[in-house]
């Protein structure tokens, strides 16, 4: 599973079941009625499963219920917008992506699978660490405009150490997927694989 193909997980799973042409105000009534929409979808997703066997069942099955999360928790975010919605979103997303791709390492075996595995969570480390950023950036941006000129600079320095937050917990994400492939080697070439990865990731 290399990145393009959870990059499209992501993709996809941001599209379907979308409500992004819904408008930004939206009554009690109009919620049920995208509510309801949404678990009619889930459940003819679900039944469309049926027809599977063995693990592409289950892929099936983990598309079907991550889309249901994503299309609810935008449904959720355009009824009652606020920047902990958004992040609610993203995270819907790493999360359901990284269930869908989890899914398709069962198709592989042995070092192959790990390796796919690994790079499932490092997608997942690295869409949670940057919606995580976002939210905290917003969130000291949004007081630092109420406050003083000190509470933005604070607020900079806040934003500022939640981006480094981010990066290094996405760096370590990525060492481990580097350390799993090192795995296909013995002897002096592991040694030395191993060696790069932790001279790349500063480990």
């Amino acid at each position: 599973m290399n990145k393009f193909n959870i990059s499209s997980i992501v993709l996809a799973l941001s599209l379907a079941f979308s409500v992004n042409a819904m408008a930004q105000s939206m009554s009690k009534d109009e919620y049920k009625a995208a509510e309801d929409r949404i678990a009619s979808e889930y459940k003819s997703a679900k039944a469309s499963c049926d027809s599977l066997a063995d693990n592409a069942k289950d892929i099936c099955l983990a598309e079907a219920k991550g889309k249901d999360n994503v299309a609810l928790s935008e449904l959720k975010a355009r009824y009652e917008p606020s920047k902990k919605a958004d992040y609610e979103v993203s995270v819907a997303k790493a999360e359901a992506a990284y269930d869908v791709a989890n899914e398709k390492c069962d198709d592989q075996a042995g070092n192959e699978k790990d390796v796919c595995v690994k790079e499932a969570k490092a997608a997942l480390v690295r869409g949670k660490a940057d919606a995580e950023a976002r939210l905290k950036t917003s969130e000291a941006n949004a007081k630092a405009r109420e406050d003083s000129s000190d509470a933005r600079m604070k607020a900079n320095e806040e934003g500022g150490e939640a981006r480094q937050d981010a990066a290094s917990a996405k760096r370590d994400a990525d060492y481990k997927v580097a350390i799993e492939k090192c795995d296909n080697f013995s002897g002096d070439a592991k040694d030395q694989c191993v060696e790069h990865a932790k001279t790349q990731y500063g480990k």
